[in-house]
Formats: structure tokens, sequence, C-alpha cells
């Protein structure tokens, strides 16, 4: 008869999701997830495999939970621009947050992290940043259709400028203890889309 799991698989990717984001891949052992988790080893394998698997898993889960709100906020009806000018300040704004800058971004940690030599990883980041870069360039060619961006630009060439400086921002305010870093990099890229 199998036995059934005590605990809930998605609160310990949660869980295991924030360990990850806050110290990264090698700085967390298999044996930090069992003691954060509170599950015993052989259940985190024979549920998640291995902490690679676990990395992944917990990577994707955080990017299904962060999009949808950069969807809503990029897709709503009326003007485009002040949107996307709230969102470039929202991530300046985080970036240079004492209690959120030090985690940075999973994805950009992962960027740097793993993605170098770990194929998987650079799959999964780049399936991020195609998602980020999709959302930004529709966003960009509703504003130029609706006249707020001037029509000589290109909007997917904003799209990618944008995607650079948000996961930039990320990493920057990270390392920086200095807040004006970011926020100044943040206005200034924002003239872009005057």
């Amino acid at each position: 008869m199998a036995r059934t799991k005590e605990f809930d698989p998605d609160a310990a990717l949660l869980a295991a999701m924030e360990l990850f984001w806050r110290r990264g891949y090698e700085a967390t052992s298999m044996a930090d997830l069992v003691e954060h988790l509170g599950i015993g080893r052989a259940s985190l394998y024979a549920t998640f495999g291995s902490k690679h698997d676990l990395y992944l898993k917990a990577l994707d889960r955080y990017q299904q939970d962060r999009l949808p709100p950069l969807l809503r906020a990029l897709s709503r009806p009326g003007p485009v621009l002040p949107a996307v000018r709230a969102l470039v300040r929202q991530y300046a704004d985080e970036s240079a947050a004492d209690d959120l800058r030090l985690r940075g971004c999973l994805v950009t940690n992962t960027a740097a992290e793993l993605a170098p030599h770990d194929p998987a990883a650079a799959r999964s980041v780049e399936r991020n940043w195609d998602r980020v870069e999709t959302v930004l360039h529709t966003a960009l060619v509703r504003a130029r259709a609706q006249g707020e961006l001037p029509a000589d630009r290109d909007p997917l060439a904003l799209a990618r400028t944008l995607l650079v400086l948000l996961q930039g921002l990320r990493l920057v305010g990270k390392a920086s203890t200095d807040p004006a870093r970011v926020r100044d990099a943040a206005e200034q890229a924002l003239r872009l889309l005057d």
C-alpha cells in the first residue's frame, strides 16, 4: 500500500524557492533543504528528484508567480507608457530596498551563478527573458499604435533594452549600497520612451 505524503509538496517547493533565492544554488546543501523544509531526505528525493531538479522546479515556480502580475500591469486598457514607467521604477525601488535587494531576482541570480555552465538553467533563464521581452514588446507596440511612443522607435529594441535594464537593476541593486545608483539609471533609461 502506497504511503500518503505527510507534507504539502507545493508549500515545500515554495520554501525551497525561498532558500535558494536567499542563499543561491551552490551555498544550499541538501542538508540545508532537509532542515529548512522539515522533510526527510528520502521524501525530498522521491518528490522532487535531485537538488538540481528541485532548483529548476523552484525557478519555474518563481517565474510562474512573477510573470502574471507583469502581464496584467502592461496589458490593461488605456495608456501603456505610464505602466511601463511604473514597472521600471518599481524594479528600481525594490532593487534599492534593504529588505529586498540582497536577494535580488532568482532569474538574475541563476543567470550569474549557473547559466554559464548549466544548460538546463540557461534554458530556463532564456525562456523567462523571452516571456518578459514578449510582454514588454507587445506593450510597446500598443503604445506606438496609440501614439504614446514616437513612430520612429523600435518596440522590440526598446523591449530588449528594458529587459536588460530590469535584470541589471536587480544585479547592481543586490551588490550596491547606494540606492541612487539604480534609481538614476532607471530614470535615464526611461528617457528612451520620450
